[in-house]
């Protein structure tokens, strides 16, 4: 690759110096946020949503300004890219503290975190999660195949199908299924998009565990998102795919273990 004209770097600079100047002020805006949440006022959760939505508004400045330095440029702008990895990181914390990241576990456990968003639609809701969903494929894309980030974004996918699982209001949801009742095909998306989160995370998991990392605490998350959907179908009353989840679970669990004794063995020789 040639070197990079000044006069290109200038018309860089000029031209993203608006979306800079868009995140500073978002970043003023949440230290602001996150002063008066030092409070613990009521409204809490509802302001941790507004600093998980202001993050994504910041990757969208960050991608922006990639895209424009790919164009004139010729380059990658990697400090853009990491910047938008690490606000995808803050979104999914603040979204978390709302809905905890409680991978497998009864709704009893997290009800009382969905009690205090319940003025939060359904829409608002599913518009979060897609939101989120798309800042995460565009950083990827972003990346490129051979990033060094590659495995990075198991978590943060992993991270991201809990999230969308926890919005679930599950003590109102199932009634919500009617297709006569308002709201209906927003909560079918969402549940969908879940199903498939979910089942795509167990599997990147797997994939982590057997081409990466080849650390078992890997394929018991796996396991755990596959725990997390059988769950999710049993308050659903969804049996015949429950049965199916309950044989792949089985036959993963049974590789985990004689994986694990097969290296138990290898350590003692």
């Amino acid at each position: 690759m040639g070197k990079i004209s000044t006069t290109a770097r200038s018309k860089y600079n000029e031209r993203i110096k608006e979306y800079k100047i868009q995140v500073d002020e978002l970043l003023t805006k949440e230290k602001n946020i996150l002063g008066i949440l030092k409070t613990e006022d009521d409204d809490s959760p509802y302001k941790r949503l507004v600093l998980a939505d202001d993050s994504l508004n910041m990757v969208s400045y960050y991608l922006l300004m990639n895209q424009l330095s790919l164009a004139f440029l010729g380059v990658k702008n990697e400090s853009m890219l990491n910047d938008a990895r690490k606000r995808i990181y803050q979104s999914i914390i603040y979204l978390e503290q709302v809905v905890t990241d409680y991978i497998d576990a009864p709704f009893s456990d997290y009800e009382e975190k969905i009690q205090l968003i319940a003025n939060f639609t359904d829409k608002q809701k599913l518009d979060i999660i897609k939101k989120l969903g798309f800042s995460i494929t565009s950083v990827k894309e972003g990346y490129g195949d051979n990033s060094r980030w590659k495995w990075s974004f198991v978590e943060i996918e992993g991270r991201f199908g809990t999230i969308a699982k926890n919005f679930i209001n599950l003590k109102t949801f199932v009634a919500g299924m009617d297709p006569r009742v308002e709201g209906y095909e927003v909560r079918t998306k969402h549940l969908s998009l879940v199903k498939e989160l979910l089942v795509d995370s167990a599997k990147r998991y797997r994939e982590k565990y057997e081409l990466s990392t080849f650390r078992i605490d890997d394929f018991k998350k796996a396991i755990q998102y596959l725990s997390a959907l059988k769950r999710l179908l049993s308050m659903l009353g969804d049996t015949g795919s429950i049965e199916e989840l309950k044989k792949k679970i089985d036959i993963w669990k049974a590789k985990m273990d004689a994986d694990q004794r097969k290296k138990e063995t290898n350590h003692r020789k």
